[in-house]
């Protein structure tokens, strides 16, 4: 099966009602995002980046990650850059498919199955899961790669995935 690690939302300013919450959230799992994208990477599994823009329509990546990474979660975020010739895509809404080409991007690569990891799980993973079971795709989400605001909501969504749209949920990329 091909796979393909979708790591949605990781670069953010945490400048919202809830961003400190995500930030801590994200500083205690750091170590399971870094496993999950080196994992993929040494796996030769195409990695893409689905980002907020945060008002910003210009497509710069290069701004987008350097924001981030100078900013408050910039300690968690340094090791999380995307690579040379890996797919950077921004996005207007919580699902990554919404209003981007990463469908186009995935039929490229030949996809069967995302691996999903970001941020907030309960929010952005969790919408572009369902959209991608809409779209045939076989969805895992790699938990210890997934930041919340509220870990009980996170866990109703992860729930949720798994009765209602076949979803498969691990707790780590070798689990997948």
């Amino acid at each position: 099966m091909k796979d393909c690690l979708l790591a949605v939302d990781v670069f953010g300013d945490f400048e919202h009602e809830d961003g400190e919450r995500l930030l801590a959230s994200l500083r205690e799992r750091a170590a399971g995002f870094v496993r999950t994208l080196d994992g993929a990477r040494r796996r030769d599994v195409p990695v893409v980046f689905a980002n907020d823009t945060y008002g910003v329509w210009d497509g710069d990546m290069r701004r987008l990650v350097d924001r981030a990474v100078a900013g408050p979660g910039g300690d968690a975020l340094g090791q999380l850059e995307p690579r040379e010739g890996e797919a950077f895509l921004v996005k207007p809404r919580y699902s990554a498919f919404d209003l981007t080409p990463l469908e186009l991007v995935l039929a490229q690569l030949d996809v069967e199955r995302i691996l999903l990891m970001g941020t907030a799980t309960e929010m952005c993973v969790t919408q572009t899961a369902i959209d991608a079971r809409e779209r045939d795709l076989k969805v895992t989400v790699v938990r210890e790669a997934c930041a919340t605001v509220d870990p009980r909501v996170e866990a109703v969504a992860l729930d949720y995935l798994v009765a209602v749209t076949g979803t498969m949920v691990v707790d780590t990329l070798e689990d997948a």
